[in-house]
């Protein structure tokens, strides 16, 4: 019997200890609004996978999701039963069924796989917003901190389609070859940002501390820093007089939700997606494992064994 004429489902559940385990819970059932989605491939996101590991038994994480409609809206919107689709899920989404938003799905052509389009919808999303700030100029200068990350590789594809001259600032110098393969012109390594570079007309920051410090004194005169993130600390100070006296600089404090409620994600996913059919971005798919497997690739993301994405595959 198939999880389609069951109750209940398998879905990914936070067990004791943080522990990410399978369990049966009860099949979604969906709204107007919501198409069920038969789900093929998850992603794991570093951010999704420290709040699973510090939350309640019996939580439900997950974000990145791509699979197949197998009852479209009841309210005729979005894609119909059939259509291959990528989607994201506000939590709960790594699951066999997910009862989704259809404003939160977009089409997957035949050509791009399952496992490529679920490493897609977060990090990319995130890099393809951030990008979205400060001067829209060609050739624009763009630093990016953490730049050998999910949201790091994406945000430097993206920026080498657009022209952008890309410097990507990484502390491992193994990951240099990664960051310059992806379309980065320039690599700066270490645990501190020099502050002989820039200037740049967009930091794309995902560090904090003293690096985002360092980072808010390199804008050029109106300029803009998106801070995403905060791995090296979260209080940060830096000079206002450069920050100020480059000339309408601006910091932007990056909330993924937030910024969702402004864009259409659909929209965004779409593009993504197009842009991987047309082989013009590379999903960066580093680890591939059963869906049995999941905790221990959660670890290894969390205690940084690889770079790059992480998929997980629904076994049927």
């Amino acid at each position: 019997m198939t999880a389609s004429d069951n109750a209940s489902i398998r879905a990914v559940v936070v067990g004791d200890g943080g522990r990410l385990t399978l369990a049966e819970v009860p099949r979604p059932t969906p709204t107007a609004g919501e198409a069920l989605i038969r789900v093929a491939a998850i992603s794991l996101n570093r951010g999704e996978v420290k709040t699973a590991f510090a939350a309640q038994p019996g939580w439900r994480p997950g974000w990145d999701f791509a699979g197949a409609v197998i009852e479209a809206a009841a309210d005729g919107s979005g894609p119909s039963t059939g259509t291959r689709v990528i989607g994201f899920a506000p939590a709960g989404g790594w699951a066999e069924l997910l009862a989704a938003n259809t404003a939160l799905l977009a089409h997957l052509p035949d050509a791009v796989s399952f496992e490529a389009a679920a490493a897609l919808p977060v990090a990319g999303m995130t890099a393809q917003m951030c990008l979205a700030k400060g001067p829209q100029q060609a050739g624009r200068r763009l630093l990016i901190t953490g730049a050998s990350g999910g949201v790091g590789g994406f945000a430097i594809q993206l920026a080498a389609i657009s022209g952008a001259e890309i410097t990507a600032a990484i502390r491992n110098p193994d990951h240099e070859p990664l960051v310059r393969r992806l379309g980065a012109n320039h690599v700066t390594i270490g645990a501190a940002l020099a502050d002989d570079i820039g200037p740049f007309d967009l930091i794309l920051d995902s560090v904090g501390g003293r690096t985002l410090g360092t980072a808010l004194s390199l804008l050029a005169p109106g300029g803009a820093c998106v801070n995403l993130g905060g791995s090296e600390g979260a209080v940060t100070e830096f000079d206002v007089s450069k920050f100020r006296g480059a000339g309408g600089t601006s910091l932007h404090g990056f909330a993924g939700f937030y910024e969702l409620q402004r864009s259409p994600p659909s929209v965004g996913l779409a593009h993504l997606v197009g842009l991987v059919a047309e082989g013009r971005l590379d999903p960066m798919i580093e680890r591939r494992a059963p869906l049995s497997q999941i905790d221990a690739v959660a670890h290894d993301l969390i205690d940084r064994k690889f770079v790059g994405k992480a998929v997980i595959a629904f076994e049927g």
